[in-house]
């Protein structure tokens, strides 16, 4: 080996050397860079640990439940529906949906305070809506009543109005005149007669009474009881009277004119 070539290699070997050293500084620098962060990493997550465990009981929500003022609205406001409920129900309204709250609302005990007052104010308004209902509802059915009670006792005025000319000598008449020509067919000729008879009788008087014999009324029937078969009213009614006397001289005699005759022949009928 000559001299030139003793000079190459030795620059040769002094270059390797130096690449060498460089690869194993590099090394070390990247391994204590990566083993520093690997420390302060743990350290990272050991004080997080750390924060987390001490800030987490500070950090935590406390639920309060409805006690006290809550509480006592709350249950005032439950009486005051069932009431109102009750009240519904005499009238037939339905209140399905205050039901449901109230059912909601009777939890308060194991409920959030802020839930609640929520729940109390939804109740407390639907309670006023179906008290309205209610109010408005009797005061349809009174006014109703009112009416009703109106009408029955104009119809009773108009019926004793009416059943007091009925009770008159005339009022008789008329209705005797009606009576035989829708039931029995008779006319004039035959009305004729039986104005004769029951004037003789009677004087178509329907308080008429007879003290010795105990006949009463228009036909002079005897017993007056008799005329209970038409109606109770027998005492009072002249159409009562009418009615019956008409039957009984169908059964008896056939024909006013008839009963009249026999009245003249013998003084009775």
């Amino acid at each position: 080996m000559n001299q030139h070539e003793t000079a190459t290699k030795s620059l040769l070997l002094k270059s390797h050397r130096e690449r060498t050293a460089r690869r194993s500084k590099r090394t070390a620098i990247i391994t204590g860079s990566v083993a520093a962060a690997l420390v302060i990493a743990g350290a990272v997550a050991t004080g997080t640990t750390a924060i987390a465990a001490e800030s987490g009981p500070r950090n935590a929500v406390t639920v309060e439940l409805a006690t006290g003022r809550v509480a006592d609205q709350a249950q005032a406001a439950i009486d005051a529906a069932q009431s109102v409920m009750e009240r519904a129900a005499d009238d037939n309204i339905d209140t399905p949906h205050l039901e449901d709250r109230v059912a909601e609302l009777a939890e308060y005990a194991a409920t959030p305070s802020t839930i609640v007052e929520a729940r109390t104010a939804r109740v407390i308004e639907l309670t006023e809506t179906v008290t309205e209902k209610a109010t408005a509802y009797e005061k349809q059915v009174a006014e109703e009543e009112a009416k009703a009670e109106e009408e029955a006792a104009a119809a009773a005025v108009a019926a004793a109005e009416a059943q007091a000319e009925a009770n008159t000598p005339e009022g008789a008449k008329a209705t005797a005149r009606s009576i035989m020509s829708s039931t029995y067919g008779w006319g004039d000729d035959q009305f004729a007669c039986l104005d004769s008879l029951w004037t003789k009788e009677s004087g178509w008087n329907y308080q008429a009474s007879n003290a010795s014999s105990g006949a009463y009324g228009i036909p002079q029937s005897l017993p007056g009881s008799k005329m209970s078969t038409v109606a109770d009213d027998w005492e009072t009614n002249a159409t009562t009277q009418v009615t019956w006397g008409l039957d009984y001289i169908s059964r008896a005699y056939g024909t006013p004119c008839s009963a009249w005759a026999h009245s003249q022949s013998v003084n009775w009928y």
